[in-house]
């Protein structure tokens, strides 16, 4: 078996492992259902709705993934109506109802976004209150998804990759899944040719219902748009050469971001110096968010990790492009040891970037193409529409 087709393999049995089944969807379900017959019974919550957002309405969860919802109070057409005060004391209330129900119950007041975490059915959970922003990211996620099916599929192989680095946890410096996300989207923006356009996203700023219809509209026309468009040149790489590029292209991650900002919404590396907005930025990484472009996703990473974070990218890129590469070497650097359980393999420490895991077998022989040389291999891969000049993308979401 070739060295690529044992690496699509093994991605796909990863995504067999972790996608989520029938029974995990109902579950989540459940949990919705049974808050809101909690949060009807509350005067101080009459009238209100529950609603999910994040991964779970995204379609980009997997089984062991968190489920978030949001409170939608009936007095909150405006997005900005609740005060962050007013805000905490309906969730402490909530906190009170919720006692002796759930496992691990919280209520994380200091938090950008106030949430009363819990657990239910294995499942670990955070709600707030009027998280339109959540909600629509989310929408906008799903819609994204329904563009091309490998970027729903290569989100959830990065988010794995990531728990298996230990570059996915936001408590301690790395990565959240959304800044991943993000990842993703701007690497299928910047491959050749493009999968995903510049994200040209409209504000959340104004009555809720307004903002609403203003993106749904918008987001819908655009997507047709896009995939009606005969002349645009289709990207037909595989989910594992897509993989591979990614390592490759942010493999020097933490050089590059000390000048330049990751950008989904025009679709480019920009000069950290060019923009007004992020002048006063002193975080380690600037990943724009496309719905607040001032805002860094990646505002949680630390510049002690970002070396950890440029070895994991440049690690995994060395092996997933190895000649000699077999299932098993591959694993574990790809997926945690939970996935590999699943699968029936035994864990193995050897794919880990932290640490002693970082040592790789001097015995095996790796591939001798540098980053550069891969990213054009892809830059130069085959073309539907071979001859045409190459267009540039449409601003997806401009209105």
């Amino acid at each position: 078996m070739s060295a690529s087709r044992v690496l699509e393999q093994t991605l796909d049995d990863i995504l067999s492992a972790i996608k989520p089944s029938q029974e995990d969807r109902i579950a989540r379900n459940q949990i919705i259902d049974e808050l809101q017959t909690i949060v009807r019974s509350m005067d101080i919550f009459r009238g209100a709705i529950v609603e999910p957002f994040g991964s779970f309405v995204s379609g980009l969860f997997t089984k062991w993934g968190d489920l978030d919802i949001s409170i939608e109070l009936p007095n909150g057409s405006h997005i900005s109506s609740t005060a962050r005060e007013w805000k905490k004391l309906m969730l402490s209330y909530l906190q009170l109802r919720l006692i002796g129900r759930y496992q691990k119950l919280q209520f994380i007041s200091s938090a950008r976004v106030p949430i009363v975490k819990f657990e239910s059915r294995s499942i670990s959970c955070d709600v707030s209150i009027n998280n339109l922003s959540g909600q629509m990211k989310s929408k906008f996620m799903l819609w994204i998804k329904g563009i091309d099916e490998r970027f729903g599929n290569m989100v959830l192989l990065v988010k794995e990759w990531a728990k298996a680095q230990e570059i996915n946890n936001s408590k301690s410096g790395s990565f959240n899944s959304y800044s991943l996300t993000l990842l993703v989207i701007f690497h299928f923006q910047t491959c050749v040719p493009a999968i995903l356009p510049p994200l040209k996203v409209n504000d959340l700023k104004g009555v809720r219902a307004d903002v609403v219809r203003r993106i749904t509209e918008t987001c819908t026309a655009n997507i047709a748009r896009w995939k009606s468009n005969r002349y645009r040149l289709v990207n037909q790489s595989s989910l594992s050469e897509l993989l591979i590029s990614f390592f490759s292209k942010f493999s020097d991650i933490s050089w590059k971001a000390r000048d330049h900002a990751i950008c989904p919404y025009t679709g480019k590396w920009e000069a950290l110096r060019s923009n007004t907005r992020w002048i006063l930025q002193t975080n380690a990484i600037f990943i724009e968010d496309p719905f607040e472009q001032s805002e860094n996703a990646a505002r949680t990473v630390k510049a002690s990790l970002m070396m950890k974070i440029s070895e994991a990218f440049e690690t995994s890129y060395r092996r997933a492009s190895s000649t000699y590469q077999t299932e098993a070497s591959l694993l574990p650097g790809l997926a945690r040891p939970r996935v590999l359980k699943a699968l029936g393999r035994a864990p193995s420490r050897a794919g880990s970037s932290s640490g002693n895991h970082m040592r790789m077998n001097r015995s095996v022989a790796f591939d001798a193409a540098s980053s550069s040389q891969v990213q054009q291999q892809f830059q130069n891969m085959s073309l539907q529409h071979r001859g045409q000049p190459r267009r540039s993308p449409r601003l997806f979401f401009d209105s």
